[in-house]
C-alpha cells in the first residue's frame, strides 16, 4: 500500500538522521550536526574518555600494590 511505503521511507529517514551514527560525521547525526549540537558531544566524549583512561590508571595502580 501507497500509506505503508510512505510511513516505512518516513522512518527510515528519522532513524537515518536523528538516531544513525555516521563514521564520516565523527560518529554524530546528521541532526546532531545540522542542529549544531556535534563540539559539545564530541567534548563530552572526550571528557567521558579521560576520566575513564584516569579511573582505569587507578584501579590498575592499586591492584598491582
Amino acid at each position: 500500500m501507497p500509506g505503508e511505503l510512505e510511513t516505512q521511507v518516513a522512518d527510515f529517514v528519522e532513524y537515518y538522521n536523528h538516531a544513525r551514527a555516521h563514521e564520516s560525521l565523527s560518529n554524530l547525526t546528521p541532526a546532531d550536526v545540522y542542529f549544531g549540537r556535534g563540539e559539545g558531544i564530541l567534548v563530552e566524549r572526550e571528557r567521558i574518555k579521560r576520566q575513564t583512561l584516569m579511573d582505569r590508571r587507578l584501579r590498575h595502580h592499586a591492584q598491582a600494590a
